[in-house]
């Protein structure tokens, strides 16, 4: 079991706790970053870690546009650090990351955020963990969180076997990421959750048509 004793108190409070208190941190900027890292820049930072190689950036037909600084810097729905404008025949509209192909080395970017490419109606995840030891039943109607500070999304359980389950939101939800969590609610009660393994967002046509070569060959 777990406890948390500040579970029941408002970050205002907790501040006003401390300042009573006399602690040195009552007043500390709150941290929105990545915290084991400390303040500095998060691409510099993995840079040091993982090998960063440029490639194209293709539009989803497939013409290329740019370059991109390696795949590691790039994550679904960014739109900062592209680095693509001015482009003839096209709009002047920002661009988005709707697909990183890691076969070709190649990010897919688009200019609407809310893409066909970016938008998901279901999902699966693995390495699932119940809070309670048990999971839910399949068909309950819950909530669910795809990225940090987003609203509840409501979903449906479908189907849950072992570690793995698999959801369907009510809404399309934008840039669902593999590698990411979601976590899933009962009201205000959060159940758990697991590692994104798969959505069913479309493939730009020519990985499509890639993929589905290989798969007849």
């Amino acid at each position: 079991m777990a406890r948390f004793p500040l579970g029941e108190l408002e970050k205002h409070e907790v501040r006003q706790l401390a300042t009573e208190a006399g602690l040195p941190v009552a007043d500390k900027k709150d941290s929105t970053g990545i915290c084991f890292i400390g303040e500095r820049n998060f691409d510099a930072f993995i840079a040091r870690y993982l090998d960063a190689e440029p490639g194209p950036i293709r539009t989803p037909d497939d013409q290329v546009i740019g370059t991109h600084r390696g795949l590691i810097h790039y994550t679904l729905g960014q739109r900062k650090g592209l680095e693509i404008g001015g482009l003839r025949d096209f709009p002047e509209a920002p661009w988005y990351v709707a697909f990183k192909d890691l076969e070709t080395n190649a990010l897919y970017a688009v200019q609407d955020s809310l893409h066909p490419l970016l938008m998901s109606t279901e999902l699966e995840a693995v390495q699932v963990n119940w809070i309670r030891g048990q999971a839910p039943e399949p068909g309950r109607a819950l909530a669910a969180k795809v990225r940090y500070r987003q609203a509840d999304q409501a979903c449906t359980l479908t189907r849950c076997l072992d570690d793995r389950l698999h959801l369907t939101f009510d809404q399309p939800q934008r840039a669902v990421t593999p590698g990411q969590s979601v976590v899933l609610y009962d009201g205000d009660e959060c159940l758990g959750g697991g590692v994104i393994a798969w959505c069913n967002a479309p493939l730009p046509e020519s990985v499509k048509k890639r993929q589905g070569a290989v798969a007849t060959s």
